[in-house]
This record gives C-alpha cells, structure tokens and sequence, in this order.
C-alpha cells in the first residue's frame, strides 16, 4: 500500500514521476497509465495554482511547501535535496536556454532564474532575485539583477 501524500504539492511531483516512467514503458497498460498521471497532473496544477511542465527533471526530495504560482521549464533540471518557495519562475529567455539547479539549492519566494545558468550545490537564492548569471555552490544570489555574495565560510574567514 502507498503512503498518503502530505500535500497536494507532494501528489503533483508524484504525478509528473508516474507520467515519466510510463513514457519509458511500452504497451497500452503502459499509455493508459501515462493518461491517467497526466490527468492528474493537470487537476493538480490547477489546484496548485503551479505551472510545473510534466517533462521537468527533478531529484529525490524535491519540496513545494507553497506552490501556488510556480513556474519551471520542462528542460530544466533540479537536484536532489531542493527548496523552491512560492512565485518562482526557473525558465528560459528570448534567447534559449535553461538553468540547471544543483542539489540542496534553495530559491526564496518570487524568485526568477532564468536563461542558461547554474546554481551550484548548496546555493541560496533570495526572496525576489532575478538570477541572470551563474550561482557558485554554496553561495548566495541576491537582488535585482542578482549579485552573487560569498559563501559564508569565506566571509568569515576574510574578516578576520
């Protein structure tokens, strides 16, 4: 027996992971059961109030813990350990290409990542940012356009 979703952002990325393996099956048990994942999935983003494109590559332990107004391209990809906050946008610009989100990233309410960029492993994002530019691991990106700020490990250690 499956364990109960703790919340409806839980049963959306579970959709969009059923739909994904099934896409790799074979068979009309197999279409029928990507129907079914997409459905759900549809009802889900409404509910939601999230745009979370089905095609999306995610890492284990992706959390939405309010995912109204979510925005992520479906060839984005996020690592495993991720916080992605309300009003977050992670696409494209005009001009092609997508971000690709390390693992134990956290992006901060109403954020924007956008264009080809990288969040490193551990990388922090700020409430409203707009990232236009890579963010090293570990490190923080904060501001219109987003600056990036040191590591706190290197902080502290240059201030002394």
């Amino acid at each position: 027996m499956s364990k109960p979703y703790r919340s409806l952002a839980d049963a959306l990325l579970a959709s969009i992971r059923r739909h994904q393996r099934h896409r790799s099956r074979p068979g009309a048990l197999a279409w029928v059961m990507r129907k079914i994942a997409r459905v759900q999935h549809i009802a889900l983003s409404k509910l939601t109030a999230s745009d979370i494109d089905i095609h999306t590559t995610f890492g284990d332990n992706l959390r939405l813990p309010h995912p109204t107004g979510v925005v992520i391209h479906g060839d984005v990809r996020i690592g495993d350990d991720c916080m992605v906050m309300q009003q977050v946008t992670i696409g494209q610009l005009a001009t092609g290409g997508v971000p690709v989100v390390g693992s134990k990233v956290y992006i901060g309410a109403g954020a924007k990542v956008l264009g080809p960029v990288s969040l490193g492993d551990g990388a922090q994002v700020g409430a409203n940012a707009v990232v236009l530019q890579d963010v090293p691991a570990g490190a923080t990106a904060v501001g219109i356009p987003a600056r990036v700020i040191a590591p706190p490990s290197e902080t502290t250690a240059s201030s002394s």
